[in-house]
């Protein structure tokens, strides 16, 4: 990871990332191939999208990028949700919580941003 001056959200998606790559590779193993992939894409995304935020062209580019991280966020729920729910499926609790940690940092940054006219 680059060793720029620490920027939590980055930090914290970037973890989440490989945790989520850690989960998925489980449920491979217990042949859950679909619900894998989709929650691989959106977990991932998440951290893809804060980064390229951090390169925004303007406030309202870096206002976008961190609404779509925001609706990333919003789909992992969802599908880990569904892996918690199912039968026979791994244990997903701490990725729920740092997913719903992600999803208060995003939408306190948004609100922020969105106010802040500076």
């Amino acid at each position: 990871m680059r060793n720029d001056k620490e920027n939590i959200i980055v930090t914290k998606s970037f973890q989440f990332a490989l945790l989520s790559i850690e989960y998925c590779e489980q449920l491979e193993e217990f042949r859950k191939y679909v619900i894998a992939r989709q929650l691989l894409k959106s977990s991932t995304s998440i951290g893809a999208n804060i980064r390229e935020a951090q390169n925004a062209e303007s406030r309202a580019d870096f206002i976008h990028k961190m609404k779509v991280a925001a609706k990333e966020a919003d789909e992992t729920e969802y599908w880990l949700e569904l892996c918690q729910c199912a039968k026979n499926y791994p244990d997903c609790k701490d990725l729920i919580l740092i997913n719903k940690e992600l999803i208060k940092m995003l939408t306190k940054i948004i609100s922020t941003a969105k106010t802040n006219k500076a």
